[in-house]
């Protein structure tokens, strides 16, 4: 249904009359906003920063784990350890070192693999597929698929439940906006997929309705000589993402969606040039976003609004609460340029998941959280806490 909003324009007091450049003097920007940066939004100018709280306590507090400490090897995706889920959204990290030995299907949903570690082969109904560290594969709803690694491979798991991964609506930017549809790739019947067809037995675990059943075949049955449709495995790496960019101000998150999903985003930040032009923010600003859970997986790089945070490890921010730029990454971006030696770009990759409903986080084993991730937007001083992992 089309929303009418409440039609508003309105400035009160002492305010910038541009969202996010030529901020009044000594204040900090926050927003506030609808539909998560999509719809109606209010900027306030505060004199003292949104997350200097000194105490935090409930469950809408931000979290943080290290998911390289989550991790054991498992043949079958579906046994693979689960990090988070609600209605609409299942997430797992899976390590896999060898061939798997059965086939997967997964009938509650699309499956979206994000390879954060490895190489090897996708075998599918579809055909044979090279993957490699970096790559999304996007998996629909009841396709038959193994994956045969290489390198021992990690991946990311996101289950669009009970629905679809589609591309975003690119607007006046075009349609190869973001990523060219043509970089998009799909399995091949080659000599290597008809290699694998074989006549021995083979089993195919199925998952629906978080359930496993299991199909057994007297063959291989990726048995396909050809196919035909606009229906495929796909393939994207985050390399081939080229990101809507802005040197006069900073793009809201939703600048980088990837897929969407009924009732969740994935987006995507890669290396950019940071904004150039002195009245612009050069990070991300204070905000409030009370439509979604966002969660962030870091791949690769430092990230820039972060500290203390490494490849492998995710990030938990509860609609509800006001949060931002850790800091030191805020006093870098505000009290250096890059003619005195700040940074002229940014050099992470991280995945981002902002979810509509409200996520239930799995129980982890003891030191995979970090217990002070909360007390990390303090302000700095000799009395400033530390982060260290510990169990809740």
């Amino acid at each position: 249904m089309t929303k009418n909003w409440i039609p508003l324009r309105q400035v009160e007091g002492t305010a910038s009359r541009q969202a996010h450049v030529r901020l009044p003097e000594g204040t900090y920007e926050r927003e506030i906003s609808k539909e998560g940066f999509f719809g109606p939004s209010a900027q306030f100018h505060h004199k003292h920063k949104p997350t200097d709280w000194c105490e935090f306590d409930g469950p809408i507090r931000p979290r943080a784990f290290d998911l390289n400490k989550l991790v054991t090897a498992h043949g079958n995706p579906w046994q693979a350890e689960l990090v988070m889920d609600n209605p609409h959204l299942q997430m797992r990290i899976w390590r896999l070192d060898q061939a798997m030995a059965e086939l997967a299907r997964n009938s509650d949903g699309d499956q979206l693999l994000f390879i954060h570690e490895g190489a090897g082969d996708l075998f599918c109904d579809y055909g044979h597929l090279e993957y490699s560290d970096g790559d999304y594969i996007v998996i629909p709803r009841g396709t038959m698929w193994r994956l045969a690694p290489g390198q021992p491979t990690l991946a990311l798991m996101i289950e669009a439940t009970n629905d679809h991964f589609t591309l975003p609506e690119k607007g006046i930017v075009g349609r190869h906006a973001i990523f060219d549809p043509a970089m998009l790739d799909t399995p091949h019947i080659d000599d290597a997929f008809k290699a694998q067809q074989d006549e021995r037995t083979w089993k195919v675990s199925v998952k629906r309705r978080h359930a496993l059943s299991t199909v057994t075949f007297p063959f291989n049955p990726l048995d396909a000589i050809g196919w035909h449709g606009d229906l495929s495995v796909v393939r994207i790496n985050w390399r081939d993402i080229r990101p809507v960019m802005s040197h006069r101000v900073h793009l809201p998150p939703s600048a980088h969606t990837t897929f969407v999903a009924g009732r969740f985003v994935v987006c995507t930040f890669v290396p950019r040039p940071l904004e150039s032009d002195p009245d612009a923010l050069r990070l991300p600003f204070f905000h409030n976003n009370d439509d979604f859970d966002e969660v962030i997986f870091y791949h690769k790089g430092s990230f820039f609004s972060r500290d203390n945070i490494h490849p492998g490890m995710m990030t938990v921010h509860p609609s509800g609460f006001t949060h931002g730029p850790h800091p030191k990454a805020f006093d870098a971006a505000t009290k250096k340029t890059v003619q005195s030696g700040g940074k002229a770009e940014t050099d992470e990759v991280a995945v981002m998941i902002d979810t509509r409903d409200a996520i239930d986080i799995a129980a982890m084993p003891q030191g995979v959280e970090l217990e002070g991730y909360v007390k990390s937007w303090r302000p700095r001083g000799p009395n400033k806490p530390e982060m260290k992992q510990a169990a809740e």
